[in-house]
């Protein structure tokens, strides 16, 4: 039978539908061509020895005198630094220039990794790079949301595979982010407390959707998950903006990050996916009603007329279900 669940944190509907519930097998891919990718591949702009096929880098981890990550604006961005950030009217519409801040996190020297494959010391380098960047772009006054994300594989966006995510920054908040933060502000407003903090608290007592804690973390599959195998790992202690995490926080967080993927990696032998750092607007200091996170969305079905028309997902897989094969899962 199928049931509505509400996301707290959001007040957002989706539909759990067991009758038509799958198993992991078939959410791998069935048209999956092995496909073996080279240490380094000469077309590649990513890869070492190519770094002229991208602007200068902004940003770079380096060990022995070579380069570990880079970080280097993107060449074919949507939007750009050196332009206005200005809005105007055009009779009843409004227009602005395309200001803001795109670049890329050439994750790893190595063509043929992904964070589930990296080491341990690798994905601890993404996760510092992100920080350092987050705040430096945050400085910019007329920048408003930083986005930090990863599109992996060709169903997600993807068109590279050297290992690569992104960070676009905006001095636009859109309203899909606003409406989510306005939900929050309400519930900490009639409740006097984090509505995030008041969830994963829940999630802790009741333990059937946790995949994986950690000191500072806890990775789970949410209860009105709108995508199967979705998972969102959360800070356990309050705060609303990433850049604030700390040395042992980005520790943790390298760790549970890249034991979640990996165990993704393992049940779903490598599905496309996106994930994005939710993080509050670049003035948002200290506040109580919001909770950084991230999302990890599986790219395993395709929203169609009634997700698009409604806005209410349909997910063929219970959220515990998921949460319980993932967390046997074991994986190092």
């Amino acid at each position: 039978m199928s049931e509505f669940r509400q996301d707290i944190t959001t007040k957002e509907w989706v539909i759990i539908s067991t009758e038509r519930a799958k198993r992991p097998d078939e959410f791998k891919k069935k048209d999956k061509k092995e496909k073996k990718l080279p240490e380094r591949d000469d077309k590649c702009p990513f890869c070492p020895g190519n770094e002229e096929k991208t602007p200068p880098a902004v940003y770079t981890i380096e060990k022995d005198g070579k380069w570990k990550l880079r970080i280097v604006p993107n060449k074919f961005a949507a939007l750009q630094p050196d332009i206005t950030p200005d809005r105007n009217r055009i009779g009843r519409f409004l227009k602005a220039e395309g200001f803001g801040i795109s670049e890329v996190v050439i994750e790893t020297p190595e063509h043929n990794k992904t964070i589930a494959t990296m080491s341990y010391e690798q994905a601890r380098d993404v996760v510092i790079a992100y920080k350092e960047r987050y705040l430096q772009i945050s400085e910019n006054k007329d920048i408003s949301l930083i986005n930090i994300f990863r599109n992996y594989g060709e169903k997600a966006g993807t068109s590279l595979e050297h290992p690569h995510s992104q960070i676009i920054a905006s001095p636009i908040v859109p309203p899909h982010i606003r409406d989510q933060i306005t939900q929050a502000i309400l519930s900490t407003d009639s409740y006097g407390s984090c509505i995030f903090c008041d969830m994963i608290k829940e999630e802790l007592n009741q333990k059937i959707r946790i995949i994986l804690e950690s000191k500072h973390f806890i990775v789970l599959t949410p209860f009105a998950s709108r995508y199967p195998f979705e998972i969102r790992i959360f800070p356990k202690k309050h705060n609303c903006n990433f850049g604030c995490i700390t040395d042992e926080d980005i520790e943790d967080f390298a760790y549970v990050l890249r034991l979640a993927l990996k165990k993704l990696y393992t049940a779903l032998d490598d599905p496309d996916y996106n994930y994005m750092i939710r993080s509050c607007p670049t003035d948002y200091e200290n506040v109580k009603h919001f909770h950084w996170h991230l999302e990890i969305l599986p790219k395993l079905t395709t929203p169609a007329g009634f997700e698009l028309g409604t806005g209410i997902f349909i997910n063929v897989t219970t959220p515990e279900n998921c949460a319980e094969i993932l967390r046997n899962i074991e994986v190092e």
